[in-house]
């Protein structure tokens, strides 16, 4: 009887055949290790039983082929595992290697990496290196305050009178446009020549300081010059700091007026327009001039607030965030007859990066409505503050008011919260001209130990909302030598240039008094600062003896680290600190977040866990061994930590004494060897001093031949360790060309290229022209297949990396080859180590024909099977391509092989891509698992403006009711107008963004943001399953099998009949997270573990607070507004707006 072709949603039982053993050539089969199949059921599919009969399928000339049978599907397998390890045991030579070690055993020795020995090492190096900074900063600031203190004030100071090196003064006399120039200010300003330091990356000049004085300070007042006149004794002091300690980068002295005097001098790195840096903002400075702090931020949004001044208030609450450090903690309301939060945030939160984002955001949807109540404003914010459920700075307390003005001065809350301790500071902010009494927040603000400030206009914004930092510090200055302590800084950008630092900070006072007799004076002049360049730090730390993926690092209270290989930021913005934590940084877990919290707490540790780590390429991940040591750096913030697998707690070190074996090991090096030898890349390492650095392999390999022509191995100015090293794995692996690639035969294999990498810094690729497609790179502790070669046991197959963006392969015009890669282990009587890696490079093409023959049915190498017209054969990846896909996919997802020679150029890609249905069946049976976490250090291009609905008005538009109404021009409207578009006048780029200097500035051409990535790996199946995939009216039968002693899966499906099989896609490609990554207002909610400072200087019993703002408020003359106002109506031209645009962003730096 005919058997019915196959449809979809139908099925029919055929006839079993056993496949014959095969008999084609290569190496002889191995026994299978692997015992019966089994595994449990999956959502979606069915498993079927090893003998259950599946459906046949009907071909022409009424042939029935039948889907495999899982005992068939089994055999392709162990023919697969057999091929692949036959050829990696010829090619491989993994064995050969072995033996080459112990037979050159005379020329090595065996070192122990002792974790606690090691890590507690670093940790005191680090500790001196720190120690050297903090006796530089007390000679600074104790001299600061000798210098301060013997000072005589003078009144009548003039500019002429003070020579000094303006940092900006070169950049503005080049000013093309020169309409900021203080021109008569040049006469006062020294001319320098620099010469190129590559210590600090820059030009500088060591004999005298540089001064940077804020776009919008006034250089000749009176206050700056008598500011620039003591501080200039400070030189001498820096000169001798240096003297003692050449190692020594920036020195800094921040005023509190906002002068920065910094050592050496250079150039200023400003931006093409408006400068707007203020030391007053850096990180730095804000911890070192106060304590940690509690803020709750209240905005008046009643329906008395004005349109600009509801802008200025926002603006207001933005720059007063950038004041905030990640020791400090915030939440932002605002009230009208009730007080409501602005965010998602319910109680304080850390001021860090993220969090901050999300308040500047939110505050920029504030609505002005309803009426004027202090009460509910200050009571929502007393309470906030009295919140002992939650984390918090515990030190200074404050409340931050911004309104326009009102009359009640809710004495009954005062009492009720805040009186008599006052316990809580209350800084009141006037924003906006108006006509109303002011008497009340000053009131509030003199009564609760703050301050009263005024913001008439944007230009009043940076200086009033960081002056109240002189407040907190009275408690610092008063407590005297108790408060001069050092403390050293997240990581953050060096403004300057010199990349990632870290800033040693001690507070300057004021130890002036008025007169005899008089109160101690109670002000911080500044804080001082000397850099530490993250570089420095990580040559104390040991580099090549930890082996590819051992690494040390360091955190701080907060948990974010100070050093780890994987702080890499890709756009750094130098008003923020580089906050990246460690549970981010790595793969978090329970062990990991155990760790984490010891560190901060200021613990010993050791501890081994079985952890996952993302491969260097982040398409893999792996799950290993890893020990971790840790200790605290004594003196410091800090802990350090160690990271071993536990196969680096061995290393090999060289001990090559006889010159005549060096220089013969030496000449491998040279490329006239490469022909007979294979090509050498060498890793670009600093072997010597003088040895000059290259991108091109090529070019840092002559280099270095060059320089070795000139010392030997055994040179002071070199690295001894490393040289040893390479030279000696050089020769090794040179005897693995001589033992075994030279005489065998690649091509009869379809291999493109044999190669080994080693410990010491070499990659041998045999034949030498295969290395004109190597694209690995050639420093084997950086190659994704050599860090997972060491973490895998077996054969790590690694295809070329394909974007889903980008074309396809191009496999007419190139040979694409897939590594097979695998570490070589080597037993020295008890001790383990793993100094190799050695592999192969199949070609594609080549094995994807393989591939098929032997997942097939053959009988005879040369004759694939056929089945006769009245018999019943089961199909295989061979004769029946067209309706049974086969595959072998990687344990990151991603294709390796395919039967299908449509899809020989998508190898490389993530399977889900080729198949999704089947990729999907795959996960949901967990052969794969996914792993999702956040890259919060990526760079992400600008999104572009949207040209679609009405974007904010630039300034303040009245209406036509308005100009008809006489009260309106007297009112706070028309004189805000007035002002906003005098200072739009003058400093435009307050309100716009230039086009000309966006499009140059790096800054707008990328930015951070945060990615989510996603990768999968082998989930905890490694059985054969059969299956069916169901999905209505379609199903489709595939199996899937694991291939042992490698990190790939075979699979076996029915190519789909029906669209209606598709299923969703699974995503592996990093997306963007428009939300910054896990929902903020989750996060909160579970804060990790952290410690503030262990200092705090909140408050003081002999303190004056009678210093407490006056402001000034005056109502304009109506004949003098409406001549102004008609003016600037009527006679002037309208000035062109940009399309869309942030107010806030528009006065970035």
């Amino acid at each position: 009887m005919a058997v019915p072709a196959r449809t979809c949603g139908s099925s029919w039982p055929g006839p079993v055949r056993t496949a014959r053993p095969w008999p084609g050539r290569g190496p002889r089969p191995f026994p299978d290790p692997r015992g019966p199949a089994s595994g449990p059921a999956r959502p979606l599919l069915l498993l079927l039983p090893p003998l259950l009969l599946l459906p046949l399928l009907t071909a022409p000339g009424a042939s029935a082929y039948s889907f495999p049978q899982q005992h068939t599907m089994q055999h392709w397998a162990r023919r697969l595992e057999q091929e692949i390890d036959g050829v990696m045991r010829i090619f491989g030579g993994v064995q050969q290697l072995r033996e080459i070690y112990k037979d050159n055993r005379n020329l090595f020795e065996v070192q122990e990496n002792e974790p606690q020995k090691l890590v507690e090492k670093v940790a005191g190096d680090i500790e001196s290196l720190l120690d050297r900074k903090v006796q530089a900063l007390k000679r600074l600031a104790d001299a600061a305050e000798s210098f301060q203190k013997a000072h005589r004030w003078q009144d009548n100071i003039k500019e002429e009178d003070i020579m000094y090196y303006d940092a900006k003064g070169d950049a503005e006399l080049d000013d093309p446009e020169g309409e900021d120039v203080e021109r008569g200010s040049k006469t006062s300003t020294l001319r320098l020549d620099f010469m190129e330091d590559p210590n600090f990356k820059n030009k500088v000049n060591y004999s005298y300081t540089a001064v940077q004085i804020p776009t919008d300070i006034y250089k000749g007042s009176t206050v700056i010059l008598n500011e620039l006149n003591w501080t200039e004794a400070l030189e001498n002091v820096f000169i001798e700091n240096r003297r003692q300690d050449p190692t020594l980068l920036w020195q800094v002295f921040g005023s509190a007026t906002g002068v920065t005097r910094y050592y050496p001098a250079t150039p200023w790195r400003a931006p093409k327009k408006i400068d707007l840096y203020d030391v007053r903002r850096r990180p730095w400075y804000i911890q070192g001039a106060s304590s940690p702090k509690d803020m709750v931020i209240i905005v008046d949004v009643s329906g008395s607030v004005s349109g600009l001044t509801l802008k200025l208030m926002k603006t207001s609450v933005c720059e007063m965030l950038d004041t905030l450090s990640d020791d400090d903690y915030v939440n932002v309301a605002s009230f009208n007859e009730k007080a409501q939060p602005v965010s998602c945030f319910t109680h304080l939160v850390q001021a860090n990066v993220r969090n901050k984002k999300v308040f500047k955001e939110a505050v920029q949807g504030m609505v002005a409505k309803g009426t004027t109540g202090y009460k509910a404003g200050f009571e929502y914010a007393f309470d906030q503050l009295q919140n002992s459920n939650i984390t918090r700075a515990n030190c200074n307390k404050m409340i931050m008011m911004f309104t326009d003005g009102g009359e009640d001065r809710v004495q009954d809350v005062f009492e009720k919260y805040n009186w008599p301790n006052r316990t809580v500071r209350v800084f009141t902010f006037s924003v906006g001209q108006h006509n109303y009494d002011v008497t009340p927040l000053q009131w509030m603000a003199c009564t609760n130990k703050g301050y009263y400030f005024e913001i008439p206009s944007i230009g009043a914004i940076r200086i009033n909302t960081q002056e109240y930092l002189d407040v907190l510090g009275r408690p610092m200055v008063l407590a005297g030598k108790e408060a001069k302590q050092v403390q050293w800084t997240n990581v953050y950008e060096d403004a300057l240039g010199l990349g990632l630092v870290v800033t040693g900070t001690l507070p300057v006072f004021n130890l002036t008094q008025d007169g005899p007799g008089e109160k101690k004076n109670q002000l911080i002049l500044g804080v001082m600062g000397i850099d530490v360049a993250l570089n420095d730090i990580k040559r104390l730390t040991p580099n090549y003896t930890l082996g590819a993926n051992g690494y040390v690092f360091a955190i701080d209270l907060n948990g974010y680290v100070l050093l780890h290989p994987n702080l890499k930021p890709q756009t750094t913005n130098f008003r923020e600190p580089v906050t990246l934590d460690f549970l981010d940084a790595e793969l978090e877990d329970e062990n990991k977040e155990e760790i984490r919290r010891s560190m901060i707490d200021g613990n010993k540790g050791h501890k081994q866990i079985r952890t996952l780590v993302k491969s260097l390429d982040e398409r893999y991940i792996d799950e290993v061994i890893r020990n971790y040591t840790w200790v605290p750096i004594r003196s410091t913030n800090y802990s350090l930590g160690l990271v071993l697998p536990p196969y680096s707690t061995f290393y090999l070190q060289a001990n090559l004494s006889d010159q005549i074996l060096q220089v013969k090991y030496f000449e491998f090096l040279l490329p006239s060897s490469f022909e007979s030898e294979g090509h050498v890349f060498i890793a670009p390492r600093e072997y010597c001093k003088d040895l000059n650095a290259s991108d091109n392999n090529t070019e840092f390999l002559k280099n270095f031949i060059e320089l070795m022509e000139k010392v030997t191995p055994d040179s002071k100015q070199c690295n001894n360790f490393l040289l040893h090293n390479l030279i000696l794995d050089t020769g090794i692996t040179q005897q693995l060309v001589e033992r075994v690639w030279r005489d065998q035969d690649l091509n009869t294999y379809s291999l493109l290229a044999v190669f080994a990498a080693t410990d010491g810094g070499i990659t041998r690729v045999f034949p030498n022209k295969a290395a004109e497609d190597w694209t690995e790179n050639p420093e084997p502790f950086n190659a994704s297949f050599y860090r997972r070669s060491l973490d895998n046991h077996g054969y790590v197959f690694k295809p070329p990396h394909q974007d889903s963006l980008l074309r396809p392969l191009e496999l007419e015009n190139d040979t694409v080859g897939v590594l097979v890669s695998t570490a070589v282990e080597l037993s020295l009587g008890r001790r383990t180590l793993r100094p190799a890696v050695v592999g192969v490079k199949l070609d594609l093409e080549a094995w994807a024909e393989k591939f098929k023959v032997l997942a097939s049915n053959r009988t005879h190498q040369d004759h694939p099977q056929k089945c006769g017209p009245s018999s019943h054969c089961e199909m295989d990846c061979e004769v029946n391509n067209e309706d049974l896909l086969c595959v072998l996919i990687d344990d990151g997802g991603f294709l390796v092989l395919s039967n299908q020679n449509h899809q020989w150029d998508q190898v490389g890609r993530f399977f889900s891509e080729v198949d999704a249905n089947l990729m999907l069946a795959l996960y949901n049976n967990s052969f794969y698992t996914r792993k999702e976490s956040y890259d919060y250090q990526a760079a992400c291009a600008p999104q572009p403006p949207g040209n679609l609905g009405a974007a904010p008005r630039g300034v303040f538009v009245p209406t036509i009711a308005d100009f008809l109404n006489l009260a309106w021009w007297t009112s706070a409207a028309a004189w805000s107008l007035f002002q906003q578009l005098l200072y739009g006048l003058i400093y435009h780029s307050w309100f716009q963004a230039d086009p000309a200097e966006a499009e140059g500035s790096p800054e707008t051409r990328e930015s951070s943001c945060v990615m989510k990535q996603t990768q999968y790996y082998f989930g905890s199946v490694n059985a054969s399953y059969n299956a069916i995939i169901d999905c209505g009216n379609c199903s489709r039968l595939f199996h899937a099998q694991r291939l042992t002693n490698t990190n790939l899966l075979f699979v076996v499906a029915e190519k789909p009949l029906c669209s209606q099989c598709e299923a969703g896609r699974l995503l592996q490609k990093e997306t963007h997270c428009p939300a910054d990554g896990p929902e903020q207002c989750e996060l909160v909610q579970r804060p990790r573990y952290r410690r503030g400072p262990h200092i705090c200087f909140d408050y003081n019993a002999t303190e004056d607070t009678s210093d407490c703002g006056r402001g000034a408020s005056f109502p304009p003359s109506l004949g003098i507004l409406v001549s102004l106002q008609l003016l600037l109506l009527l006679g002037l031209p309208p000035r062109p707006q940009p399309q869309v645009h942030s107010f806030a962003a528009s006065r970035r730096l």
